[in-house]
């Protein structure tokens, strides 16, 4: 049952089940009494606040580690570890033990996910320097004692940090790597729809340059030949020229077949590989059907689009949700996309945006976005729908 867990749910449940074991002395320590005695104690107002902080340390790991994985946390994420931190410590203070360095070992597995590595082992080193005022004045330790003891926490929460990095940094290769095959498989499977179409044309030019003028010609000389023959073989040449042009018309069909049955590049079966199996976004996809274009740079410029449209989702808007559609209107291709993520005011193009408007630009279409702080992000961009002109197809068969 463990190995259908992903790694982010594993951690999540580890962290809850030690902070309900350290739960466990809480109460003890709390109910019992220290003389041995059997009249159970009661709380005062320090015990009230003990569990309060040890409550609020639950509910604040409970909402941190909700979406581990998704992208890095926002700054009422990171506002919220500090106040887990604090708690921590309270719960120290309050219980007058060292049960809130074990929570702050429980919050060290967070704050990978949270922060970038530096900011995070300072972090990590200043609460659990925090503690050495606890253990010196409360606990009554010497200087020394209590500086060991702090560093020895240390020590542990650094492994649980160094542990929970490395299980980031896989987390993070293994989204990368998913993304690159998705978005391999998008582009094998329109190298496959090009290759489709390329050789349809060339199957229709080969019958029309090869066949169609030679029976032409054939034609032609039975024509010239049904004038210079009489009698019963004058009577062969007539039946020769009738299935002359009978089969010149065969081949025209067969040419018009071809040219029409190549329909273009399926654009859905294109774009569904990127839109797959996407991490943490759900993505709702709606192609027009059918929906094909002739030209393939055109519908390599639609791939490329989508590809940063999702990747822009997952990495800078935190979204949960993508509605992407596509459609032809107006003798062009147009895509819409819109996402729940979390907007900005100022839009500032980055390098993804700039990419997409001169590849849209390159092909004669526009870009349009729109976006506002909690609205998520919204873009529309229209490519013309032309098809590349084949010179040798143009025109019908003599």
């Amino acid at each position: 049952m463990l190995g259908r867990l992903s790694h982010t749910r594993l951690l999540r449940y580890a962290g809850l089940f030690t902070w309900a074991m350290v739960g466990v002395p809480l109460v003890y320590s709390q109910y019992v009494p220290a003389d041995g005695g059997e009249e159970l104690a009661s709380l005062g107002a320090g015990s009230v606040w003990l569990f309060a902080c040890y409550l609020g340390f639950g509910a604040c790991y409970w909402w941190l580690t909700r979406g581990l994985g998704n992208a890095r946390g926002s700054w009422a994420d990171r506002a919220l570890l500090l106040v887990l931190t604090v708690l921590a410590l309270a719960v120290s203070y309050f219980n007058g033990s060292g049960l809130g360095s074990i929570l702050l070992m429980v919050a060290a597995g967070v704050i990978p996910w949270l922060l970038p590595a530096w900011p995070g082992i300072v972090l990590l080193l200043l609460s659990q320097l925090a503690v050495l005022p606890i253990y010196y004045n409360v606990f009554r330790m010497p200087l020394f004692e209590a500086l060991m003891q702090s560093l020895l926490y240390a020590g542990f929460s650094m492994f649980i940090y160094v542990t929970s990095l490395v299980a980031r940094q896989q987390a993070q290769a293994r989204d990368e790597q998913r993304r690159l095959n998705a978005e391999l498989r998008a582009t094998r499977a329109l190298l496959a729809e090009s290759a489709r179409v390329n050789e349809r044309t060339r199957i229709s030019r080969e019958l029309h340059d090869l066949l169609g003028h030679h029976l032409t010609a054939l034609s032609l000389n039975l024509e010239v030949a049904s004038h210079m023959t009489a009698g019963r073989a004058h009577e062969h040449v007539r039946q020769a020229h009738t299935l002359a042009r009978l089969l010149l018309t065969d081949v025209r069909e067969a040419v018009s077949q071809l040219r029409d049955a190549s329909g273009g590049i399926d654009l859905a079966a294109a774009l569904r590989p990127p839109a797959d199996h996407v991490p943490a976004l759900d993505i709702a996809l709606d192609v027009e059907s059918p929906l094909a274009i002739d030209d393939p740079e055109r519908a390599h410029v639609v791939l490329r689009c989508t590809q940063e449209i999702i990747t822009n989702a997952v990495r800078h808007a935190n979204a949960r949700q993508l509605r992407i559609r596509v459609f032809r209107e107006a003798g062009a291709i147009v895509l819409e996309a819109q996402d729940d993520g979390q907007g900005a005011d100022g839009r500032v193009p980055g390098n993804g945006l700039r990419g997409m408007r001169e590849r849209i630009g390159q092909g004669g279409g526009t870009l349009d976005t729109q976006t506002r702080r909690g609205e998520g992000f919204r873009l529309r961009l229209s490519i013309p729908d032309t098809t590349a002109v084949n010179p040798a197809l143009e025109g019908a068969l003599p």
